[in-house]
């Protein structure tokens, strides 16, 4: 005769199933540490760039508040309560936000790459006079006896260890140079303010 407690004993395959669907105490810590990380990355942003993420209002207005908490105890507990109004958001939501932090992480990089260009071009030119003649071809209106004077002036500046003044000029030029290459029709009205007679 067949035993009518087979099978009642011990677990279930659906309460395993249960158990394995819920996430684990770990995947919850490193979950809510992470937007507690991205609420304290808006909170150090700059307000503008908050104010324009799409986000609860109540959550911005949590971030906009610590911004202005200068008390180190006031604005820690704020924190921790930016921490738990970013746990109440929607994964759309943490998304939308996440995008929007990437977006200017990849603003920083960009801005950062350029400004080490600039400095490995103006190593070359202290290192190679013939960089001056790259330059000159790529930019017509370039100053060649000023810009020579100044590679000559950070050469000396160097060599008698003096405080970087022309060097720091040669940075400023040719960022100026990179400006009008990436703003062509910002140079050319440049150009015709400081060449009125041309412009007419």
């Amino acid at each position: 005769m067949p035993n009518a407690n087979r099978g009642a004993v011990g677990f279930q395959s659906s309460e395993f199933e249960q158990e394995y669907d819920r996430p684990s105490k770990s995947q919850l810590k490193r979950e809510s540490t992470a937007l507690q990380k991205l609420g304290e990355t808006l909170v150090n942003a700059a307000r503008d760039r908050v104010k324009r993420i799409p986000m609860p209002e109540d959550v911005q207005e949590a971030i906009l508040i610590c911004q202005q908490i200068s008390d180190h105890e006031g604005r820690r507990r704020q924190l921790q309560y930016v921490g738990k109004k970013m746990r109440t958001l929607t994964e759309e939501e943490v998304s939308v936000i996440q995008t929007a932090v990437d977006g200017w992480r990849g603003t920083s990089r960009a801005e950062a790459a350029s400004l080490h260009a600039i400095e490995r071009q103006r190593d070359r030119l202290l290192a190679d006079d013939s960089v001056i003649t790259e330059l000159r071809a790529r930019h017509p209106d370039l100053d060649v006896q000023h810009l020579r004077t100044l590679v000559r002036n950070a050469r000396k500046e160097q060599a008698e260890k003096k405080p970087p003044k022309a060097y720091r000029e040669i940075f400023q030029l040719l960022k100026s140079l990179q400006g009008e290459t990436q703003s062509p029709t910002e140079s050319e009205h440049h150009d015709d303010e400081e060449n009125p007679k041309s412009s007419r």
